[in-house]
């Protein structure tokens, strides 16, 4: 029997919310992942039977919530990603770009190149420490020590962004 994942949504959207909100705990996350767990059905829907519709979706609301867990462990949301964004938001007028290369300047300035490499694999790319690691040839607390110096920097840079 085929999977009508419409009619899922419609019936068992609810409870998936419900699961993801329990263990998120926070409601925008909570919806994001419900949404995640549709396409994730979506994605199996030829490989799926509507068995046991419930205990399918809440295993799936689990795993995608766990997974979200997971990776905000290993890469959480920084003060400093409020700078890169507000950075990034400037726009390109030529007074705007000034300022950008200034707030850069300010934090750059006396770094080495590789911690310019190191923040943006970090921060741009999202990588973890120990792939920052590999890719620059240094040990993870290298990049640390790094990074330490680096976030030095950002509160004096942080009033001119």
């Amino acid at each position: 029997m085929a999977v009508d994942i419409e009619s899922l949504y419609r019936t068992h959207g609810p409870m998936v919310l419900r699961r993801c909100r329990s263990l998120l705990r926070n409601e925008s996350k909570a919806v994001d992942a419900m949404h995640d767990v549709f396409v994730e059905l979506l994605r199996r829907e030829t490989r799926l039977d509507a068995m046991a519709p419930a205990g399918l979706l809440l295993t799936t609301a689990t795993h995608v919530c766990l997974n979200r867990l997971r990776s905000e462990r290993r890469r959480p949301e920084s003060p400093d990603d409020d700078l890169l964004a507000r950075i990034a938001s400037l726009g390109t007028s030529a007074e705007n770009l000034s300022l950008a290369r200034r707030v850069l300047d300010r934090i750059f300035g006396s770094e080495p190149a590789s911690t310019r490499l190191i923040a943006v694999l970090l921060y741009v790319d999202r990588l973890t420490l120990d792939e920052v690691a590999t890719e620059v040839g240094m040990s993870v607390s290298g990049v640390r020590k790094r990074l330490r110096t680096l976030k030095q920097r950002l509160p004096a840079a942080q009033g001119d962004a």
